[in-house]
């Protein structure tokens, strides 16, 4: 085997922190194609509202990125169990994420062009939202004993 995949292989048996970036990531790249998916079906063919459109999107992207990461990234934590107020918790942190990304893209845009500032809206707002689901939503149940 590569010497490359036996360390990965490792790193996500052991649940590290760079494996858990990965998944999480990994996730959020799924996450977005739902995401644009539903949008598209929603204001397309359903015709609903555009902002109506975004939040049936949102609703239905961020339900299946609490479910995958309960179940993948954060699944010795959580013991793979599902509970509604971690699941709002997911989702506020979510919606805390968002505010976190525009913030950075508005105050950068003034400083840089636009594409840098939305990478860097982008990589901030990641950065927020796994902080969020590896100290908070998602926290080991060494730090909160009783399940949610």
């Amino acid at each position: 085997m590569y010497p490359i995949l036996l360390k990965i292989i490792d790193a996500w048996s052991r649940r590290t922190l760079l494996a858990k970036l990965f998944s999480f990531a990994s996730i959020g790249v799924v996450n977005v194609a739902v995401d644009v998916t539903f949008f598209t079906i929603s204001f397309q063919f359903l015709h609903l509202p555009l902002i109506a459109s975004n939040l049936v999107a949102w609703l239905i992207a961020v339900t299946g990125s609490y479910a995958m990461n309960t179940k993948i990234t954060f699944g010795r934590e959580t013991g793979g169990t599902f509970s509604i107020d971690r699941y709002l918790r997911f989702a506020t942190s979510g919606i805390l994420g968002v505010i976190v990304a525009t913030t950075v893209l508005v105050v950068l845009s003034r400083y840089t062009n636009v594409p840098t500032a939305k990478l860097a809206s982008i990589i901030a707002g990641f950065g927020f939202n796994f902080s969020m689901s590896h100290f908070i939503v998602f926290r080991s149940a060494k730090i909160d004993p009783v399940r949610s």
